[in-house]
């Protein structure tokens, strides 16, 4: 005769009484929420096991066993005063913002390795306190969650502090600021900078070679500007280069000239590339210390996770390196540069799949970063039609349709993530042509397909994209940078559906 059990539950749902009654057998009463919580639990696991294929004196005892662990959890409140685990460290006396649901805030938050076990008043804290808990009061200061960059180059936050600032300089600081640096510099030594903005100099335009020349006659120089999409170069750089009037643009870059045919000293994505791939690199050692650098700097703005949009390879493996040092504690979700099939880039992504959370969810490889155009200030977005302030231009496009279709077909195939750069509406409608094919060709769930910036673009583009479910990633910083310049590039029609 089987044995007849009396239970004490906390039944919150018809289910559950139903699954005791045919399963367990016995009398129940309602007591504590733990408890019926605990069986619940435990009911789970048994029919993961397979319950049909248990027998059922078994199944009575492992109900049994569940509910007098529950029961003497729900009636011995003295045995379940303490938490599972103990925090750490106790921060209290805060003004904690905990960005739920109603913005609330707390005053007390106990922590543990990685993980916030609690957060709420100091009273409901104490139960997380052991011997070797480290309180720390912070007095009203406040504290927020991490924030996390979705958009930004962490290679080159760091680099910049080996570069000369340009950002928000007068042309007339920034000469002199190159002046300076070739007195210091070894004849022949690059000078390179960063961050400089036409827009917002007294007499806004590109400028020239010449006005280079003149404060660094023996010395390269290349300064790149604020959008990251420009580069100003001197004589010495384009020759080194070999640039001349006569060379042929690049798909996907522009070689600006003066009115009388001569290089003005001022090129595009691609064709600017021509000329940064025969600067020295920096050393491993260098670039392992520039990512720290970018480091200490997000950490002083409050970030803890950044998304690097677009990183070489060898950045990959200097993040392994420095994680696996100790060095790195910032979170990094890192997409690769795909520019191209060929490309290191490229052949990582066809002998490493898709992975996320190493080093302790601290480095995700899931996306990669695939530009389609250039930047609305430097002229070189890729537009349907011709800039209004200069007739005839209409950007340039890095890749063919069918060059695009190959470099986001290996990402797409082989289970990633893309994020692709389109400013004008010219690129936004070819990469959502790209995407509609991708994924008509091959449809995967959830693929999360991004834009990044979707910056121009036209009405029907913007239906098509929600209705292909595009992930739209715009950066508003770029609504308050182009202020001053993207009524005059876009005109006031087209202007009516950027940046929305």
């Amino acid at each position: 005769m089987d044995t007849q059990f009396i239970f004490f539950i906390f039944a919150e749902n018809d289910d559950f009484v139903k699954w005791l009654t045919e399963n367990c057998g016995g009398v129940f009463y309602t007591v504590s929420r733990c408890a019926a919580r605990t069986l619940w639990g435990l009911s789970n696991l048994v029919k993961w096991k397979g319950m049909e294929q248990m027998k059922r004196r078994t199944a009575r005892a492992l109900c049994a066993a569940g509910l007098s662990l529950s029961l003497l959890a729900g009636l011995v409140p003295a045995m379940a005063a303490g938490p599972a685990e103990v925090a750490d460290s106790l921060y209290i006396n805060g003004n904690i913002y905990t960005v739920n649901e109603d913005f609330s805030t707390a005053t007390t938050m106990a922590v543990k390795g990685d993980r916030i076990l609690y957060v709420g008043d100091q009273a409901g804290a104490e139960a997380y306190v052991g011997a070797g808990t480290e309180i720390t009061d912070l007095g009203g200061k406040t504290v927020l969650p991490g924030l996390i960059e979705g958009h930004m180059h962490v290679s080159n936050l760091g680099e910049n502090h080996l570069k000369l600032d340009c950002y928000f300089k007068s042309k007339e600081d920034i000469l002199e600021m190159v002046r300076q640096a070739a007195k210091e510099a070894e004849p022949g030594e690059w000078i390179q900078g960063s961050g400089w903005l036409d827009t917002l100099w007294d007499e806004p335009g590109f400028p020239s070679k010449e006005e280079l020349d003149a404060v660094a006659p023996n010395n390269p120089v290349y300064l790149l500007r604020a959008d990251n999409h420009m580069g100003w170069f001197n004589s010495m750089a384009l020759e080194m280069a070999g640039i001349t009037k006569d060379t042929p643009e690049p798909q996907g870059g522009q070689i600006l000239k003066t009115d009388n045919g001569e290089l003005l000293g001022c090129l595009t994505d691609n064709a600017a590339s021509m000329v940064i791939k025969v600067i020295p690199t920096w050393s491993a050692e260098a670039q392992k210390n520039t990512v720290l650098m970018a480091q200490e700097e997000l950490f002083s703005y409050g970030f803890t996770s950044a998304t690097d949009a677009g990183t070489k390879v060898n950045y990959i493996q200097h993040y392994e390196d420095l994680y696996e040092s100790g060095e790195l504690k910032l979170r990094i979700y890192a997409m690769p540069m795909l520019n191209s099939t060929d490309s290191a880039e490229a052949g990582y992504i066809r002998e490493h799949g898709p992975v996320n959370g190493l080093y302790d969810n601290h480095l995700s490889i899931m996306g990669v970063k695939v530009l389609g155009d250039g930047a609305l200030g430097s002229r070189g977005s890729a537009l349907l039609e011709d800039y209004s302030d200069d007739p005839g231009n209409r950007g340039s496009y890095r890749f063919t349709d069918e060059e695009i279709y190959n470099v986001m077909s290996l990402a797409y195939n082989n289970g990633y993530q893309i994020a692709y750069h389109a400013i004008g509406d010219g690129a936004n409608h070819q990469v959502l042509n790209t995407y509609e094919r991708l994924l008509k060709e091959n449809p995967r769930e959830d693929p999360r397909l991004r834009i990044e910036h979707f910056q121009v673009v036209t009405p029907e583009d913007i239906d098509r994209a929600l209705e292909l479910g595009i992930l739209t990633a715009m950066q508003f910083t770029h609504a308050t940078s182009d202020l001053s310049m993207a009524e005059d590039r876009l005109g006031p029609e087209r202007i009516q559906t950027a940046y929305a």
